[in-house]
């Protein structure tokens, strides 16, 4: 069900000249068949706080930008981003494909070097959650301060534990003239859990995605290893009408890989601490750890009237039309969406995304 815009109320001051990018793409395969390309997560709600993920952001981003947002969403999402969204209909970009994060901030970064030249932006993923707003704005109006200074800025998350399933960020020496902002050493990729352990040990934070730069020297940045894609982009800005005709031939790339891991080669991004907390919702095991336990239940998403459960733990989601039981079962997972049914445990989570993928071998696109 498509839920009803609220306006956001401002708990702060907005920052002047920061834009908020938000990149709403993905179809979140490891919570499959909750999350599909044809509705990914960040349109549900999956906190059961009745806004959906993307809403959530937005709310939280609001009292640092007012209305300078812009959203890059895939065309078949952009209709329903602007029914849940409170925003002009050209604060919603539509990409004619998905060419990962690059193209699509690089996009963004274009158009707001032409709209606003004093403009600092920031990209912040749709579907993540994130509590203590104000730790965030504070985190973000640090980062800001560095990037007017013409630093590619990252908020690195605290680590609570050792996860396996995020990038690292590796920080050096402090920023001269900006407090509580380091230089980054290095990105790194997912390790596994005794390499982990090592970074959290080391003060290494986890690689969360979110960028604040000024827009010229985004492109610019990227202009250093791949001159093309970025004089691409500031086509497109300089003549929207190419759009169809040129993002086919941009390459899909990442922004960390295109733009961040060569730019902290090189000493040129910081990073500021974010001790505010902050989920990806990468999977259902994820998405348990965020929900109001329930004693000696499933945590249950949805209506839980449509819910019994004897001698049970884990997490169910009753998303279609029957009633869901569940007997003798420790750490499961059930979601129901009436069109298809999955059950797996916590444990296996993580491999939800290997089931999407069989459906797609089979030729059951439709389910995906």
């Amino acid at each position: 069900m498509t839920q009803t815009p609220q306006p956001s109320q401002p708990s702060g001051p907005s920052i002047d000249h920061f834009w908020a990018v938000v990149p709403a793409g993905g179809a979140g395969t490891r919570l499959w068949p909750l999350s599909r390309s044809s509705s990914p997560k960040f349109l549900h709600d999956l906190t059961g706080t009745g806004r959906t993920l993307i809403q959530a952001t937005h709310d939280r981003l609001a009292p640092l930008v007012q209305d300078r947002i812009l959203v890059v969403t895939g065309r078949a999402h952009r209709d329903t981003v602007l029914e849940q969204l409170d925003v002009p209909a050209d604060a919603v970009l539509a990409e004619p494909s998905a060419r990962d994060s690059m193209a699509a901030i690089g996009l963004a970064a274009a158009l707001l070097e032409r709209r606003d030249p004093d403009a600092v932006m920031g990209s912040f993923a749709a579907d993540h959650v994130i509590s203590e707003p104000a730790v965030f704005h504070a985190a973000v109006a640090s980062a800001v301060d560095a990037a007017r200074a013409g630093w590619l800025v990252t908020i690195g998350i605290e680590p609570t534990h050792p996860a396996t399933g995020f990038g690292y960020i590796g920080a050096g020496d402090e920023v001269d003239g900006v407090p509580g902002t380091r230089v980054v050493r290095e990105f790194v990729e997912k390790p596994d859990a005794d390499v982990a352990a090592t970074y959290v040990a080391d003060g290494y934070r986890w690689n969360a995605g979110m960028f604040i730069v000024r827009p010229t020297v985004l492109l610019d940045l990227l202009a250093e290893s791949d001159p093309g894609f970025a004089a691409a982009l500031r086509a497109i800005a300089a003549d929207p009408s190419t759009l169809e005709d040129v993002w086919e031939s941009l390459p899909r790339i990442a922004v960390d890989h295109a733009v961040a891991e060569p730019a902290a080669a090189a000493g040129r991004v910081a990073v500021v601490a974010g001790r505010f907390g902050w989920d990806d919702v990468g999977d259902f095991a994820s998405l348990r750890s965020l929900l109001p336990a329930a004693d000696g239940e499933p945590v249950v998403l949805g209506d839980r009237d449509r819910v019994r459960a004897i001698d049970s733990s884990g997490l169910v989601v009753p998303a279609g039309d029957r009633v869901v039981a569940v007997v003798g079962l420790e750490d499961v997972v059930v979601v129901d969406t009436g069109d298809a049914l999955l059950v797996t445990t916590l444990a296996r989570a993580q491999d939800v995304k290997s089931i999407v993928a069989a459906l797609k071998e089979d030729g059951h696109v439709g389910l995906t």
